[in-house]
């Protein structure tokens, strides 16, 4: 946390009780609630849904109680669960959630140790599998610091929920979070779900999907539709996604219905090649009706003559129409390319 902030944070009391900065520290940028608003706790291994939830002693056990609990623009702060699985799976928290409209503001942020599987408390569906982990349905929310796990669901991780009446996503942060096994209905189609979802209808716009790491998703960030309003002021950036190639049919699919506008796709790692096994897409990227920019990607593929060559426009391998430009993006080097190409950069084609 910068400086300036963890002063202006130090001492600030939440609720009932004065927090030293270890607890804030926790919390990657620890956002500050309204004047009077709070913290509340969650620890799914010793905490009890009849606790009032305001302190670390007398935290709930459920994120759904938490939830609960809170008022718009508090901050949820949620303890790993004990991990008992020797094999490599944390112990997670079984819920469907939902942030309603009426909680605009609202921070659920996972106490880290790390961003790893291991490191983050994580999240999987509870009874019912064909829901996203997690739906946001309230404006200007912040999730951070959490760890999704897809395993036995097709509903996907989180949905930007949002259809500009009684349910808004607009102004979502999600931050430093843990994305694995999440799919739609369809393993392997990226277009029907994955680890991070608007909704069919578009809309969430002023969206920022920062510093996560996606792996074994069939989809990474997918928008499947915009039969509302299309989604803008998109930032996507420093983000690790989706290999290995095989579990994996399109790192962003963004290209349902008219795209987005103003997108920012920057400092990103694409992994590998998306090859599941009769896979829809077979590419890192869809961006058709998309407009913005491309910068300072780097991608798994060859720009070598002869090697593995992906081609990237509006008819290419990877669909990056004429409308988002392309800057500074790079593929592997290898000797033998032909001249002007000698960093590994990858132009237009």
């Amino acid at each position: 946390m910068p400086k300036n902030l963890k002063s202006l944070l130090s001492g600030v009391k939440y609720g009932h009780k004065v927090y030293p900065d270890e607890i804030l520290d926790a919390g990657s940028g620890a956002p500050l609630p309204r004047k009077d608003g709070q913290l509340v706790f969650v620890d799914g291994t010793n905490g009890n849904d009849n606790n009032d939830g305001l302190s670390v002693d007398v935290a709930v056990k459920t994120i759904a109680q938490g939830i609960s609990i809170a008022a718009a623009y508090d901050t949820i702060m949620v303890f790993s669960k004990t991990i008992t699985d020797a094999t490599g799976d944390p112990t997670s928290y079984e819920e469907n959630l939902t942030i309603p409209f009426s909680k605009p503001g609202l921070s659920i942020i996972g106490v880290s140790r790390g961003l790893t599987q291991g490191g983050l408390p994580q999240l999987k569906d509870g009874t019912t599998t064909t829901q996203h982990v997690l739906r946001v349905r309230a404006p200007g929310c912040l999730i951070a610091n959490l760890g999704f796990n897809g395993a036995g669901n097709t509903g996907g991780g989180i949905l930007l929920d949002d259809d500009y009446s009684t349910k808004a996503a607009w102004g979502t942060t999600i931050a430093g979070c843990h994305f694995k096994n999440c799919k739609g209905t369809t393993a392997t189609n990226a277009a029907t779900g994955g680890a991070i979802n608007w909704s069919s209808t578009g809309n969430s716009s002023q969206v920022r999907i920062v510093g996560n790491r996606f792996y074994k998703n069939v989809g990474d960030i997918v928008l499947p539709g915009t039969s509302n309003t299309v989604p803008q002021d998109v930032i996507i950036e420093d983000n690790i996604f989706s290999g290995p190639a095989a579990s994996v049919d399109c790192n962003l699919y963004l290209a349902g219905g008219s795209g987005m506008n103003g997108v920012i796709i920057r400092n990103n790692v694409f992994t590998a090649v998306p090859a599941v096994g009769s896979g829809t897409n077979a590419q890192c990227m869809a961006l058709t009706g998309c407009v913005g920019i491309l910068s300072g990607n780097t991608f798994a593929t060859s720009t070598a003559e002869g090697g593995t060559e992906r081609t990237f426009g509006a008819a290419g391998d990877e669909l990056v129409p004429t409308t988002v430009f392309m800057a500074g993006n790079y593929g592997e080097f290898s000797i033998g390319v032909g001249a002007g190409l000698i960093s590994g950069e990858i132009f237009r084609t």
